[in-house]
């Protein structure tokens, strides 16, 4: 018998197998969850900048997109899980329909591992990483002597309230991973064409919290000063080590999404500047892990603040000081009260052309602190997040 040729053997050789399926996780408060109002969305397309996202954010038919290669899980913005293939709506259902990060993260990441993938959302608004998210390494959380002989001041119960600290810490730590867990198990319940023999790989985590950290100054007593935020950083350290643990994933590609409400603090106009040295110091406690030797190459910080839409905040800022105006008209009677709206806006067609009333009218959709509800900002920020984890995963 010949020897079969050379080719002949490269015909008989058995498939290579595809790459496992990609899943990345998404976990933080209110602001991964989004509160972006569709309705934000027009005016991405105003920016040259992000004029291509928006093309990316829509089908044929300009209608927002529904991405075939694109599943998700998503708890705590709404009521019930809510799973299926990406688009619009997985934001908090109130007031709805709203994006966050995961539209234009799913949208870019898929892009660039050019396969399905699958999106793991747990999101809770409100919630800290000092108790809520506390993750195991971190032990128990401690109250201070100061804090104590406070609420012992206060006439308070302190065996109560350690009580119920105690219950609290780690809670939402648990919801998280217990969900990510359950998904998993049973990955086929959210994304039906999954194939169980090439399995999953988890390659991907991002983080984006911090508002109530921040603003606790109970917790964080020396927060505007220099070294303030350090517990926040040990926690967040924690953090890594322990979902990385808990999810079998020793070096998975972690993002810090470096909370940036308002912009960058060498920016900030005089309303802001009470803020700036606590809002300084926290973000460089948020991204001092990525600095840290153990995590380098595999945990990078975002800096949200990039992202923050200056023009629609200036666009803000005078037309406030345009109904002051007219506000200190009505009181010294130079307008009646009922003409008021009327006033106002007369001086906004003088004072802004189209463009700028489009982007005043549509531009957010909630507070500054949500990023102002701004599809353009947070739709930046989660393309942002997708290019951190394809950087790393090099």
């Amino acid at each position: 018998m010949k020897p079969l040729p050379i080719l002949a053997f490269a015909a008989l050789a058995l498939p290579a197998l595809a790459d496992p399926l990609k899943v990345y996780i998404l976990a933080g408060q209110s602001n991964m969850q989004g509160h972006a109002h569709v309705r934000t969305m027009d005016v991405i397309g105003l920016d040259p900048k992000t004029a291509p996202m928006l093309k990316e954010m829509r089908d044929a038919n300009g209608d927002p997109k529904v991405c075939d290669d694109v599943w998700i899980s998503s708890i705590g913005s709404s009521d019930e899980e809510k799973t299926g293939k990406l688009t619009v709506g997985f934001g908090p259902e109130k007031g709805g329909p709203k994006i966050g990060p995961e539209f234009t993260f799913g949208i870019y990441m898929q892009k660039q591992v050019d396969e399905p993938i699958l999106i793991i959302k747990t999101a809770w608004g409100g919630k800290s990483i000092h108790t809520d998210f506390r993750p195991p390494s971190a032990g128990p959380f401690e109250f201070r002597d100061d804090q104590l002989a406070k609420f012992k001041e206060q006439g308070k119960d302190i065996d109560k309230i350690k009580a119920e600290r105690k219950e609290a810490t780690g809670h939402y730590y648990r919801l998280m991973t217990e969900h990510v867990k359950k998904v998993l198990g049973d990955i086929k319940r959210v994304y039906p064409d999954y194939d169980a023999e090439e399995g999953y790989e988890i390659a991907g985590f991002v983080w984006f919290q911090g508002w109530n950290d921040m603003v606790a100054g109970d917790v964080y007593p020396d927060r505007g000063k220099p070294g303030g935020y350090d517990a926040y950083s040990e926690n967040l350290a924690h953090f890594i080590r322990d979902v990385r643990k808990d999810f079998s994933a020793p070096e998975m590609p972690f993002v810090i999404g470096v909370m940036g409400a308002g912009g960058p603090v060498e920016e900030y106009g005089p309303s802001q500047q009470r803020y700036a040295g606590i809002h300084s110091e926290f973000r460089k406690a948020m991204a001092a892990p990525a600095s840290m030797p153990e995590f380098k190459g595999n945990v990078t910080a975002v800096y949200t603040e990039k992202y923050w839409d200056q023009e629609l905040t200036k666009l803000r800022e005078k037309d406030r000081e345009l109904q002051k105006q007219v506000d200190e008209a009505v009181k010294a009677g130079k307008i009646e009260g009922k003409n008021k709206k009327d006033e106002i806006e007369k001086l906004r067609a003088k004072e802004f052309d189209d463009r700028e009333r489009e982007i005043l009218t549509n531009g957010a959709s909630n507070a500054e602190f949500h990023y102002l509800g701004s599809a353009k900002i947070l739709g930046q920020i989660g393309k942002a997040f997708a290019e951190a984890i394809g950087e790393m995963s090099k």
